[in-house]
């Protein structure tokens, strides 16, 4: 006999077992999408020069350290004398030896959006996912670009600067690269290093200004890396040269002069043969470093420290080849040089008194030195006198000079430098997918626009959800009577 009873029950069964297939789908409909999109991010990241969205970044100025973490947030330690934390504090004594993070646009809540980040002497410099650029810090020569010689603690937007797809910071001048292949510059001038044909006193910008061609009848072209540090700015174009201008006592513009530039001036492997093959470059205070498409490194200028990794402290003009292979990435601090291998090891040469090289002592190196107990890393950047590793766990490692806190371990002081790599306290780059808003795992129809693909996927993913949601409700009313 069919009662009621026995019927509400059945109803009862179907409803649950509803329920049970609904939320299969809402899981397949997340899953294609979340694969859908990353796959898409991956594929972006791979034409970006830099850095990409959510992709982790470090950066090391003189004595401090930037982290950029793959929601888009940026955290700082080390020295805060100018505001270059962004934390909204600036002056002596109040440095910080583990991260904070950078706040927003007049102090307002935190800074987001994030792609990628740089630091200069005591500067700081952000690129958001709108090509728009963001600065604090130190601002004597205009180096933040805001039109202003007023010193920051709080990101302010560089004046009339839009569509930048990469930032780099010398010691006192920016630069940006624009997505048309063009290169912009500000802040100080005094050796040409703003490339726009000026030089000496009076020449600061305090706004960007676009970079002029070598004959100074044009533009620069066809960018696709940008590299400063010191007083000097390098460019990578799209066929493999690399150009510069700059500061140029020790010949490390590699045009076999020693004359500074104020207009880009292509770096030559012998005389009248360019150099050919880069991939990438780094910048020390008066040397610069070329790794090729095929893992090795060559170099020139300045070399009292070994830092040209040659076996050699011979200052050249010419360049020479350093003692590694098979390298992926480099960096340069003032006076020593860092490389990454593709087994995910971090190999160093150079000056060493603060223990920068982080092979457990404090001799200079002539030739490059592993640097110890350190694997899996990712990325490398280097300060002035400190190192900074990504690991691909998530976690960053930092050694050398420590005198302000820019290790990040919890310690500063001159007792505190380290000789070997040391953890960065309460930090990962990888924010966990358990914290973060649901609607960042969904990606926003507005910024999905520029894709009509994405866009279409977005909004039938978005109207399925509506959909199970609605349903879901629905079914859970019918049980619950």
């Amino acid at each position: 006999m069919v009662t009621k009873k026995t019927i509400s029950e059945e109803r009862k069964k179907r409803s649950f077992k509803a329920v049970i297939s609904v939320l299969m789908m809402t899981v397949l409909v997340f899953a294609s999408a979340q694969i859908f999109f990353s796959q898409s991010d991956d594929n972006e990241n791979d034409n970006v020069i830099g850095a990409g969205s959510g992709m982790p970044m470090i950066a090391a100025g003189e004595f401090h350290s930037l982290v950029l973490k793959d929601d888009g947030t940026v955290w700082s330690w080390g020295q805060n004398d100018y505001g270059q934390l962004g934390n909204g504090k600036s002056g002596l004594c109040i440095n910080k030896s583990t991260p904070v993070q950078v706040l927003g646009p007049d102090g307002e809540e935190y800074l987001t959006g994030v792609i990628a980040i740089a630091a200069g002497w005591g500067h700081s410099l952000a690129l958001k996912d709108d090509g728009t650029v963001w600065s604090w810090g130190y601002n004597k020569f205009g180096q933040l670009g805001d039109g202003t010689f007023v010193s920051g603690s709080t990101p302010a937007q560089v004046s009339g600067l839009a569509n930048v797809t990469a930032i780099t910071a010398g010691n006192n001048h920016s630069l940006a690269l624009k997505d048309d292949g063009t290169v912009w510059t500000w802040g100080y001038n005094g050796n040409g290093q703003l490339g726009n044909g000026t030089i000496g006193n009076g020449t600061d910008k305090v706004t960007p200004v676009q970079v002029l061609s070598p004959s100074g009848t044009g533009f620069l072209t066809n960018i696709i890396k940008i590299a400063a540090h010191g007083s000097n700015s390098f460019a990578l174009k799209d066929n493999g040269t690399a150009w510069a201008w700059g500061f140029n006592s020790s010949g490390q513009l590699g045009d076999y002069s020693y004359a500074h530039k104020s207009r880009p001036v292509q770096v030559m492997n012998a005389p009248g043969t360019p150099l050919t093959n880069v991939k990438d470059i780094a910048v020390g205070l008066n040397y610069s470093v070329f790794l090729k498409n095929d893992g090795t490194v060559w170099g020139r200028g300045y070399n009292g420290n070994g830092q040209l990794g040659n076996g050699e402290t011979v200052s050249r003009i010419t360049l020479v080849q350093a003692s590694i292979t098979n390298v992926t990435a480099i960096a340069a601090g003032d006076d020593h040089t860092i490389a990454l291998k593709s087994d995910g090891t971090v190999w160093a040469w150079g000056y060493n008194i603060h223990g920068e090289l982080g092979d457990g002592t404090v001799v200079n190196k002539k030739t490059p030195v592993k640097v110890s107990a350190l694997s899996g890393v990712k990325a490398i950047d280097a300060g002035s006198y400190h190192s900074l590793a990504l690991k691909d766990d998530g976690t960053v490692w930092a050694w050398g000079l420590n005198h302000y806190g820019q290790l990040g371990d919890g310690t500063e002081g001159k007792g505190a430098d380290k000789k070997a790599p040391v953890q960065v306290k309460d930090l990962n780059v990888i924010v966990p997918i358990d914290v973060k808003i649901l609607s960042d795992q969904i990606p926003d129809v507005q910024k999905a626009q520029a894709n009509p693909i994405i866009s279409e996927i977005v909004v039938i993913t978005v109207t399925v959800v509506k959909t199970v949601v609605t349903a879901v409700k629905g079914l859970l009313s019918i049980l619950t009577r």
